[in-house]
């Protein structure tokens, strides 16, 4: 048993993410890139890598959130621009990432939550989830699903890890008034 399995679970805190975080998010990653097949990265990324990134988003002033069970991160999301030709600048991107231990416990729903609320506080008016190993990530899917997203696609077989091959599954959720209205 871990020691976030004997913690009551009442004591889960969002936050924006700092440099502090970088170390527990890295290592949440790796296991995610070497044990999982939601993310298509291979190699994990070092902490100086994670860092950058981090500073990559917050820097086009996005969100990036990390979930603490008594101040110890188990777990983080963020958005990022969904593609950078100017035309979908009001669309975003969210990645989700849990701690392997603490996964269908309601930090994924707390985290996304909270992004997604976040994100409505700026332009944006649609946010995509890009979900690695397709209907296969049932915690992810049903995630998405829970906060309102829909499936509107999936690309077979794009991607090739753990032995095989992976689809990728595409959700999205209109933000503030989606497409109802203009910019």
């Amino acid at each position: 048993m871990s020691v976030l399995e004997t913690l009551p679970f009442a004591r889960l805190q969002v936050r924006d993410a700092t440099p502090d975080d970088i170390p527990a998010i890295t290592a949440i990653y790796e296991w995610h890139v070497r044990h999982g097949r939601g993310s298509f990265e291979e190699t994990p990324p070092t902490i100086s890598q994670m860092d950058e990134r981090l500073q990559s988003v917050l820097k086009q002033e996005l969100p990036w959130l990390v979930a603490l069970h008594s101040g110890i991160v188990v777990g983080y999301c963020y958005a990022t621009v969904y593609r950078p030709r100017p035309a979908y600048r009001f669309t975003i991107e969210d990645s989700v990432y849990i701690d392997a231990s603490m996964t269908g416990q309601g930090v994924g729903r707390e985290l996304l939550s909270h992004l997604i609320d976040r994100c409505e506080q700026g332009p944006w008016r649609q946010m995509v989830a890009i979900i690695g190993d397709g209907e296969n990530n049932t915690g992810s899917c049903r995630l998405h699903r829970q906060l309102g997203f829909e499936v509107v696609g999936q690309l077979r077989s794009v991607g090739f890890k753990l032995g095989g091959w992976r689809d990728t599954l595409i959700m999205q959720r209109p933000l503030n008034d989606g497409d109802r209205t203009l910019p």
